[in-house]
C-alpha cells in the first residue's frame, strides 16, 4: 500500500438548513445549524483514512479552539497530522454553509490555509517521498503554494492528484505534472469552455485535457455519475439512488475514497465505482467529517447494490 499525502485546507464549518436558498436583500428562517470540522482537504484526508489508507495531513490552522478541534478530529479518525502547523498571526479557516433544497451553497474565510509557505510544504514532500506514494491537493489555499507543491511532489516520484475545486486557470506546466485531476461541472466548464451537459460534450471536455498532457481525468456529475477516459475510450460510472440528507461533503467522500483505492492498488475505473459509493453514502448524513462512512461500509453497500459491473 502507498502512502495518502493530502494538501490542503483545514476549515470548521458552521452549516445551516433552509427551505430554499435566500435572493438578495431576503432573510430565509433556518434551523438544524451545527457547528463541524471541514475543509476539502481535511475532509478528503479523512475520507482516505477511514477507507484504511496510510493517510497523512499538510496543512495550517489558527491558535485558537477551532484549530485544536480540526486536529483532532484527524487524528481521531486516523490521519497524520504531524505535518500540520499552527499560524502565530491568522485565525483558523472558516466556511458557511447553507443547505437548501438538496444541495448547498458554501463560502470560505481561507485564513491560515492561505499562509501555509511552499517551503513548509516542501519539507512534508521531501519528508514523506516514496515513488507511487500520492500527492492530493485542491484550491482553497495559496494558490502559487499549491501550483509549486505539485510540481515538487510530482519530481519527488508521487503519483499527483489535483481536487480543482474552487476552479481556476492551471499553468501548463501544472497541467503536464498532473496523474489524475478531478473537476466537478461547473469547474468543468471553467477550465475547457465546454458545458459537460451530455456525453459528447464531457468526452470532448476529457479530450482538452489529455491535450493538455493529464495522464488521466475524472469529472463528477452529482447524482449523475461520474466519467473518465480510460485506455482512450469513455467510460461513465453511474451513481447510486440514496436519499440525500447533506451533500456537502460528497465530493470531498468521492475524492478521498479514488486516492485510498489507488493506494492499495486498485485500477481507475474501479477506483470510480467505489468513489461513488462513498459520495452516496457521505450524503445521508448531516457534516463533512462526520459522514465519511468506512471501507466495510463501502464494500458492503458496493455488493449490496450489485458489486461492480
Amino acid at each position: 500500500m502507498h502512502k495518502v499525502i493530502v494538501f490542503g485546507s483545514l476549515n470548521m464549518d458552521m452549516s445551516v438548513q433552509c427551505r430554499t436558498v435566500p435572493r438578495r436583500g431576503e432573510t430565509e428562517i433556518g434551523d438544524k445549524f451545527l457547528t463541524t470540522p471541514g475543509g476539502k482537504g481535511g475532509n478528503q484526508a479523512v475520507a482516505a483514512a477511514r477507507m484504511g489508507a496510510d493517510t497523512f495531513m499538510v496543512g495550517k490552522v489558527g491558535d485558537d479552539p477551532e484549530g485544536r478541534a480540526l486536529v483532532a478530529s484527524l487524528a481521531r479518525h486516523g490521519v497524520a497530522c504531524t505535518n500540520v502547523s499552527v499560524s502565530e498571526t491568522e485565525q483558523t479557516g472558516r466556511a458557511v454553509v447553507i443547505r437548501a433544497e438538496g444541495d448547498n451553497r458554501i463560502v470560505v474565510d481561507p485564513a491560515a490555509n492561505a499562509s501555509m509557505t511552499y517551503q513548509e510544504v516542501r519539507a512534508a514532500i521531501h519528508g514523506l517521498s516514496g515513488t507511487g506514494n500520492i500527492f492530493l491537493t485542491q484550491l482553497e489555499g495559496d494558490f502559487e503554494t499549491t501550483m509549486q507543491s505539485i510540481l515538487c511532489a510530482k519530481r519527488n516520484g508521487f503519483y499527483t492528484v489535483l481536487n480543482a475545486s474552487p476552479a481556476r486557470s492551471i499553468p501548463a506546466e501544472v497541467y503536464k505534472a498532473l496523474d489524475l485531476l478531478c473537476v466537478n461541472e461547473s469547474e468543468c466548464e471553467l477550465l475547457t469552455g465546454i458545458d459537460p451537459t451530455n456525453d459528447e460534450a464531457r468526452e470532448n471536455a476529457l479530450w482538452y485535457f489529455d491535450a493538455q498532457g493529464v495522464k488521466n481525468a475524472v469529472i463528477t456529475l452529482g447524482r449523475r455519475g461520474s466519467v473518465a477516459l480510460i485506455d482512450d475510450k469513455y467510460v461513465k460510472i453511474p451513481t447510486y439512488r440514496v436519499d440525500t440528507v447533506d451533500t456537502t461533503g460528497a465530493g470531498d467522500a468521492y475524492l478521498g475514497e479514488l486516492v485510498a483505492h489507488l493506494a492499495f492498488g486498485g485500477d481507475l475505473r474501479e477506483s470510480m465505482v467505489y468513489a461513488s459509493a462513498c459520495a452516496a453514502l457521505c450524503v445521508g448524513k448531516v457534516g463533512s467529517q462526520a459522514a465519511m462512512p468506512t471501507w466495510d461500509e463501502v464494500d458492503s453497500f458496493v455488493a449490496e447494490h450489485g458489486g461492480l459491473k
